[in-house]
């Protein structure tokens, strides 16, 4: 395939001259070449099947673009995030989670009063419906978080029928209020439920970081006041997981999207999709993996074995499939952990020796260096949830919290999108070819 000169019209992002060409039994086909605002070229493949009568094979899709997006930005080789071209270190440092929303869903910062509106409208659909505390008690106890989550998400559009009309962008807009707004409550609930005390309500006159916080650890006996450094920590791994542009989840949402689901339903899917340990339970696996190593003394062995392909065992938090060199959000879940740890005085957890010193080993140690396996957001993020009193089984709900506005923003997206069709991978199929049904009693 080799790119070439020539007009091929209007490109989904930008217009430009460039094509490519491709060779297949001896005819060359034409395919146009688009350029995004930032990134590689893509080659528009559309219409290959109905010309040439091949199919691209693309397992995990990692070399296919299923869309055009507007939201985020991922270069993975120079670590850089960007949410409508914004860095997310900046992000993190100056704005809230409720300002990275209102950017992710609408394309802009908010000004003073667009802000206050917008908060305003999220405060005021925190609160779910009253028949919904009886959905919970369906489940089982020890019912895990995260399958809670799944059920009671799919369920709201059975209590909210005036938002589920995808063809109507108010309902939409409204839809997509509710999903931030609501997330926090219900996962709350769901924590709640799964340690025996009674839900707490939602308070107007606490930012979006606190509510959550007093809806999970306030008990009705007791006054409870949400500590600042907390708050800032929490509202901050918000920030951190608000969208990372089409992984799993996201895909996920997109393609139930595709088929005219309503958003509640859709999220539903991305949630099912985050459980998956491969996604979503990254940050419980180092945190198990920090305890396992147990102290600094043990590092070496570990390392070790780390290095050893014939050992099955591997440090978890290091590498990740994009970022080929440190993940940006790393570094502010570090700063993250230190404070929450010095603010609730576990700052002797023995986990954080034993990360520190495996930072060092990984950014120093030419064996890691070499693979690029730089310590990502999940290394630090175990830690920091623990030390903010969430048990293991809640930091994947914790990041189904955040990543709601990024899987609303991408949904909203789809749906307005006059190009968009419904989902419909190939395949490359390996199964037997024709052939005759052979009645029972002639079976050998």
């Amino acid at each position: 395939m080799s790119a070439s000169g020539g007009s091929q019209g209007s490109a989904p992002a930008t217009d430009n001259q460039k094509s490519s060409t491709l060779r297949l039994d001896d005819k060359e086909h034409t395919l146009p070449v688009y350029q995004g605002s930032i990134g590689p070229d893509v080659i528009d493949i559309t219409r290959l099947y109905g010309d040439t009568g091949y199919f691209t094979f693309d397992p995990g899709f990692t070399s296919t673009a299923s869309c055009e997006s507007k939201l985020t930005y991922i270069d993975g080789d120079e670590g850089l995030l960007l949410h409508r071209g914004y860095p997310i270190e900046e992000l993190a440092d100056n704005g809230n989670f409720l300002e990275t929303c209102h950017l992710l869903l609408y394309g802009e910062l908010p000004n003073a009063a667009q802000f206050e509106d917008f908060k305003q409208r999220v405060t005021m659909h925190t609160m779910v419906h009253e028949q919904m505390h009886r959905f919970f008690t369906g489940f089982r106890r020890d019912a895990h978080p995260m399958a809670i989550m799944v059920g009671v998400v799919g369920a709201l559009s059975a209590f909210y029928h005036d938002s589920t009309d995808i063809t109507d962008p108010v309902q939409c807009d409204i839809a997509s209020i509710r999903m931030i707004a609501k997330m926090p409550t219900i996962a709350a609930m769901a924590f709640k439920y799964s340690i025996g005390q009674p839900f707490t309500y939602p308070r107007n006159d606490l930012d979006y970081a606190s509510n959550f916080l007093h809806m999970c650890f306030s008990v009705p006996c007791e006054k409870y006041e949400p500590d600042p450094v907390l708050a800032a920590a929490m509202d901050n791994i918000f920030i951190l997981h608000a969208d990372h542009e089409q992984n799993a989840s996201t895909s996920t949402v997109r393609l139930a999207g595709s088929s005219g689901a309503n958003p509640f339903a859709c999220i539903s899917a991305g949630i099912a999709c985050l459980w998956g340990p491969a996604h979503g339970g990254a940050n419980e696996a180092a945190l198990q993996m920090l305890e396992e190593i147990g102290s600094v003394d043990n590092i070496p062995e570990y390392v070790k074995k780390a290095k050893d392909k014939d050992d099955p065992f591997r440090l978890m938090g290091f590498g990740h499939r994009v970022y080929k060199n440190y993940d940006p959000r790393a570094v502010i879940m570090q700063k993250n952990c230190h404070e929450v740890l010095e603010a609730v005085g576990a700052d002797k957890d023995p986990a954080l020796p034993v990360a520190m010193a495996l930072e060092k080993i990984a950014l120093e140690d030419e064996y890691f260096v070499e693979r690029k396996l730089y310590p990502n957001i999940d290394f630090y993020s175990g830690i920091t949830l623990r030390a903010l009193g969430f048990p293991t089984s809640m930091f994947t709900v914790l990041f189904a919290l955040a990543r709601t506005v990024g899987w609303i923003a991408q949904w909203k997206e789809m749906i307005e999108d006059p190009d968009q069709r419904i989902g419909r991978p190939r395949q490359l199929y390996t199964g037997p070819a024709k052939r005759p049904y052979v009645k029972m009693e002639d079976r050998k």
